[in-house]
């Protein structure tokens, strides 16, 4: 639906709303009751991200130990024009809207290869993407946003399918899924997208684990501290009762499924109450709490994946250089 009152939020500015904050409210409510009374208990990593989660992640991006945003935004540098001219497009999707820094490196090169009509990011906060899309349009004369707040799970067809969108997925945030997810989520994609469409993948590279390891688990503590505010958002939002001082950040890396996961270890036998739920959580001492994996790749893998999707290869920058892909493809016709 649009913005509230039929009004654009600002010049050239559109938000369509698809996830309003009861629908995000009811989705960590069936998270939390489904992750915590599994007898491996989880919460997916998208409830990191409050105000205090996304502001320590930034942090982490600029630590020493995290590779994965500095790769892929050299590869952005380097590879951006090559991508946008075999694109060949007028419209830049993004999945997952997020640094805008990226954002900058395609609109730039779109526009310098051609018309740049319009912007497209694809969010679950209306906050962030209206934010994200009033800094664009200060600095880009005469372009379109559109924005549009949905879960990247159900809402894939609300994306406009207007002129001839390259649409981005960055970040490594494919990776948050697992093997089943991503084939249902590219095959979701692919019905969506239409004969002139691009997507541009970002994923981070299989390589020596010990470097991965340290990229989630840093001697600063960011990452830990990162790890533990999931527990004081469920505090915060469901009126539970969990000391994440009680709570060892752990990461490991998984060689079966080569991805990286990051958990939560509890230290001691405890209890914890989520009254909004009425529920009562039992932690033995040693127990984990899955919070997060991210799936490392070969680009045979990346490839094979996308192949199986009904997606066409056009081209792979980083390959050679073993930290982070960049992948150019379009859906077979």
């Amino acid at each position: 639906m649009p913005t509230p009152g039929g009004a654009p939020a600002g010049p050239a500015l559109t938000v369509d709303v698809h996830l309003t904050a009861a629908d995000l409210r009811a989705a960590l409510e069936r998270d939390v009751r489904t992750g915590l009374t599994a007898p491996a208990k989880s919460i997916p990593p998208v409830w990191f991200y409050d105000e205090e989660g996304s502001r320590l992640f930034e942090e982490i991006t600029e630590l020493p130990e995290y590779y994965p945003t500095r790769a892929e935004r050299a590869l952005l540098e380097r590879h951006a024009p090559a991508v946008v001219r075999r694109a060949g497009a007028d419209t830049l999707v993004e999945l997952g809207a997020g640094s805008c820094s990226k954002t900058r490196l395609l609109l730039d090169a779109m526009a310098a290869d051609g018309p740049l009509v319009r912007y497209l990011p694809f969010d679950v906060s209306d906050e962030f993407l209206r934010q994200a899309a009033g800094d664009l349009l200060a600095d880009y004369e005469g372009l379109e946003v559109q924005a549009v707040v949905g879960d990247f799970h159900r809402h894939l067809a609300e994306i406009p399918a207007r002129g001839r969108r390259l649409v981005a997925f960055l970040g490594g945030t494919i990776g948050n899924l697992t093997s089943d997810q991503r084939r249902r989520f590219f095959f979701d994609l692919n019905c969506t997208m239409g004969s002139t469409d691009h997507l541009l993948l970002g994923t981070d590279l299989v390589k020596d684990p010990r470097r991965i390891i340290a990229a989630y688990d840093d001697a600063a503590g960011v990452t830990a501290e990162f790890n533990r505010n999931v527990l004081r958002v469920l505090n915060d939002q469901l009126g539970a009762d969990f000391d994440p001082g009680r709570f060892e950040h752990v990461a490991r890396w998984n060689q079966a499924e080569e991805w990286i996961e990051m958990r939560l270890r509890s230290l001691g036998d405890q209890e914890v109450r989520i009254p909004d739920l009425g529920l009562e959580v039992s932690f033995a001492d040693g127990e984990e709490l899955l919070t997060e994996i991210s799936a490392k790749f070969t680009p045979q893998r990346v490839e094979g994946e996308l192949v199986a999707a009904d997606f066409v290869v056009d081209g792979m920058w980083g390959a050679d250089d073993g930290e982070f892909l960049l992948t150019l493809a379009h859906p077979y016709c």
